[in-house]
């Protein structure tokens, strides 16, 4: 599965961003996608999880952006999003997405993910 992750860019603090990661490949369904994020000189950090379908679309977040970020996908358009909401300068990173097959247990690690997107950047000014 290749990825491409879009949507950044550069918001005032309270605003709202939409993130998407398109994926190729026909099992994308199969597949559970993650979103993370990585500001400067940090390592890279757990931002939002979404299962595979046949999990019935379980999600899970940081708590650091619990409330704020939802995460959803659509397999028709095999895609994933990340709706941001309520945007805070420390949101400022760049941001990844990924897939996985591992067990949905490890869904916020960041070693269990295989295939990953290039990432985008989100500036929140405050």
């Amino acid at each position: 599965v290749q990825l491409q992750a879009s949507g950044g860019g550069l918001v005032q603090a309270g605003g709202s961003l939409r993130l998407s990661c398109a994926a190729s490949g026909r099992t994308f369904m199969n597949f559970h996608g993650g979103w993370f994020r990585q500001a400067p000189g940090k390592e890279r950090e757990f931002v939002a999880a979404i299962s595979r379908s046949a999990y019935g679309d379980s999600t899970r977040y940081a708590d650091s952006v619990k409330g704020r970020f939802t995460i959803s996908r659509d397999n028709a358009k095999n895609t994933i999003y990340l709706q941001m909401n309520s945007l805070k300068p420390e949101d400022t990173a760049v941001y990844y997405c990924a897939v996985t097959q591992i067990v949905w247990s490890y869904a916020d690690d960041t070693r269990r993910y295989t295939n990953w997107g290039q990432g985008t950047l989100v500036t929140v000014s405050s």
